[in-house]
């Protein structure tokens, strides 16, 4: 659980927006680790698929795009 506030508080300071989304993920992570842990498979699961894996892949995607449009 402390890892988890640790992580978020990483995401919101982090100057680089790519330090963000990783700790974004690492918070996922954690929270699906938890989930495990309190017995809710299905959950972590979810978390994990849609939490981590989606939302990070968005989130790469969308800063290359703006990455691209920057140097554009």
């Amino acid at each position: 659980m402390i890892g988890i506030v640790i992580a978020a508080i990483v995401a919101i300071q982090a100057k680089k927006v790519i330090t963000s989304v990783i700790a974004l993920d690492v918070t996922g992570s954690l929270a699906a680790l938890e989930f495990l842990l309190l017995q809710a498979p299905d959950v972590a699961i979810a978390e994990a698929s849609v939490g981590v894996v989606l939302t990070t892949v968005l989130y790469i995607v969308a800063l290359r795009k703006v990455k691209e449009e920057d140097d554009a």
